[in-house]
């Protein structure tokens, strides 16, 4: 399987301006993408920020599994972290992630209460990989469009402060990866959704590792999209007829990059590309 590693010199300087600015706020938001909650948490930031009430959200839920992103919700979930399900297109669910951001930050409010400061401000950073939806919640949350945004990866450059309400002020910061994958699938799964730049991977082994994961989790849809078309365990074999079948006559690198939109645009259905059996396999070992 081809390892793919992208860390471009920004996502380097942000990441040392996060370390600087963590003195700064009282919680991180960690932003995940629920269709692969594990491999979106970059864990050099995760372990810069281990030591601060968090908020994590499970972004784009609407495209995840919806079984499994309850499974992860509670997995998170414990006494210094608070999780929540969100889907960043919608406003349904703002008020519970300003609940949440308060819920997290409730022992330095007390404090400040106890010490007479009327309407406290909380001073929340908001973390993730690139493409992951943060800067479209920030834009939510304030009301307009303040943060950048884009359907490609490292769209947001700089960090800025964006205030919420009287009592909130958030921190948008850029995307960032980290500098090599120990497990080339992950690079695959962020190269799936569309978190690494598509200059830098190549559409046929995409392809080629969502045709095997939707064969061995969600066989189901991937047969009901193949249709007439046989699995056929030799992968390029059944990619190259697909590529045929489809309309695409022998283009397979055009029709590879097809079907990874389609997967993105739900066109299979609700896929979710983490286990957590994966995670506690790790743990046990």
């Amino acid at each position: 399987m081809q390892k793919i590693n992208w860390y471009p010199g920004h996502m380097n300087k942000a990441k040392n301006q996060i370390e600087e600015r963590l003195s700064l706020v009282d919680v991180v938001i960690e932003v995940l993408d629920a269709r692969v909650p594990e491999s979106s948490r970059n864990p050099v930031v995760a372990k810069l920020t281990e030591n601060k009430p968090k908020v994590i959200v499970l972004n784009k839920s609407d495209l995840a599994d919806p079984k499994l992103t309850k499974r992860w919700k509670n997995h998170y979930e414990n006494e210094t972290t608070v999780v929540v399900s969100l889907d960043s297109k919608h406003n349904s669910k703002l008020p519970e992630l300003l609940k949440a951001i308060k819920q997290a930050s409730a022992a330095k409010i007390e404090k400040l209460t106890q010490k007479g400061v009327v309407n406290p401000i909380i001073r929340a950073i908001c973390v993730g990989i690139p493409n992951c939806g943060k800067s479209t919640i920030l834009n939510r949350l304030v009301g307009k469009n303040v943060a950048v945004v884009g359907n490609k990866p490292g769209v947001t450059k700089n960090q800025n402060w964006l205030k919420v309400n009287q009592q909130i002020e958030l921190l948008d910061t850029p995307g960032i990866l980290w500098p090599k994958f120990e497990d080339p699938k992950v690079g695959m799964k962020l190269a799936a959704i569309g978190s690494i730049k598509e200059t830098v991977f190549q559409f046929d082994d995409v392809a080629l590792f969502l045709l095997d994961y939707l064969h061995a989790f969600y066989p189901k849809q991937l047969d009901k999209y193949l249709n007439t078309i046989e699995f056929d365990d030799n992968l390029p074999d059944l990619l190259m007829s697909m590529t045929q079948k489809f309309g695409f006559r022998e283009d397979y690198d055009r029709y590879s990059y097809h079907f990874i939109q389609q997967v993105r645009k739900l066109k299979l259905g609700q896929f979710t590309f983490d286990f957590l059996t994966e995670v506690d396999h790790e743990n046990d070992n």
